[in-house]
């Protein structure tokens, strides 16, 4: 049997070598095969797109390592990466910052092996304390493993009605309050209320928020990507707000605030709801909760919506460290800096928040 062109080729391609590069993101072809690929490998999610890289470096000056391994042309895996350097918590290198998933997103065993391999190098040569990897699957029983994090993510139905009555019944009752209450929801293109919302919520909960000019760089690189929910009261108060992602046919409600008045009037119940009802009318197919910490009270919210904890695997490669880090609120330790963070006035915590924030990730 003779062997056609197009098989010749494929053997060609086969036989060259895999490379591993550096995305340039002034190369705008790299980027779009860069995108191009993680929007079709099963294995990417949101926080493999590029426009991290631009993220990262615009809002918090993060060195970042964006690496891809191509063969012939092909990009057969892509691996996130950014140096995290601070005097308060380590010098860290993270796939990927700010992100529940990160990792290795690869169609081949050789590109993860590859990738892999590479970011060690990097790790080795900056002298980090730690390489960490927020992978979906457990790929080194040899490294340290980080459980403190699960994740909950569930198929939606393709009926709004439908997906009401799959939200258990005391849940169910909750977000039928907020619609008896006259609450309804609104998409913003400014992200006035939903910072105010957000910096305060946070504010209370004794943490640092993030900078506004952080989530206004979302919006401006992910674009259609990345929208802002609010839900209002009768009057045009806002009471609730979400900022959410969309990649392929998933929205993921990732960062989010509250008034103090939410909770009577059942305002987050409902705008959890309005995202979910929204995206069923946009025809998406899976509403990802993300992640939250085992044994917290969003964790139990997230599992009275009917949705079930699914763990995540925060891989660790240790060098000049010898335990994993916590830098969390879960730690004891940070329990003063919390209760203080609390008693600070919301203008002083607002400014000096991504001072700090900005070494968490």
């Amino acid at each position: 049997m003779e062997t056609t062109i197009e098989e010749v080729a494929k053997l060609v391609a086969a036989s060259a070598p895999l490379l591993v590069k550096t995305l340039d993101p002034v190369d705008r072809a790299a980027v779009r095969r860069w995108d191009a690929f993680v929007d079709a490998c099963p294995e990417a999610t949101f926080f493999h797109k590029s426009g991290w890289q631009q993220v990262l470096k615009e809002v918090f000056g993060h060195r970042t390592h964006f690496l891809y391994a191509v063969r012939s042309g092909t990009i057969e895996g892509v691996l996130p990466l950014a140096q995290v350097k601070s005097v308060l918590f380590g010098n860290s290198l993270v796939s990927l910052p700010f992100a529940v998933y990160g990792g290795v997103a690869a169609s081949s065993s050789a590109a993860v092996e590859a990738l892999e391999r590479e970011a060690q190098a990097i790790a080795t040569r900056l002298g980090v304390g730690h390489l960490e990897l927020r992978n979906l699957r457990h790929r080194h029983p040899e490294w340290p493993l980080q459980d403190l994090y699960v994740r909950f993510r569930k198929e939606l139905e393709p009926e709004v009605e439908a997906n009401m009555l799959a939200i258990p019944r005391k849940q169910r009752a909750m977000v039928r309050k907020g619609i008896k209450n006259g609450l309804r929801s609104e998409i913003d293109q400014d992200l006035s209320r939903f910072f105010a919302l957000y910096a305060d919520n946070v504010h209370r909960h004794g943490t640092p928020a993030l900078p506004r000019r952080y989530f206004e760089c979302l919006q401006r690189v992910f674009a259609a990507d990345c929208e802002a929910l609010t839900v209002v009261d009768g009057n045009g108060r806002a009471l609730s707000v979400v900022l959410s992602f969309y990649f392929r046919d998933e929205v993921l409600p990732y960062y989010a605030g509250d008034d103090v008045s939410a909770r009577q009037l059942a305002a987050n119940d409902f705008k959890y709801w309005e995202l979910m009802r929204r995206s069923c009318e946009r025809g998406l197919k899976i509403f990802d909760y993300g992640r939250s910490k085992q044994g917290t009270g969003s964790y139990s919210f997230k599992k009275n919506w009917g949705f079930e904890p699914q763990p995540l695997f925060y891989e660790y490669c240790l060098y000049s460290r010898d335990s994993i880090p916590q830098n969390n609120p879960a730690n004891a330790k940070y329990q003063l800096l919390i209760k203080t963070w609390r008693r600070m006035p919301v203008g002083l915590a607002n400014w000096l928040g991504p001072f700090i924030v900005r070494h968490l990730g």
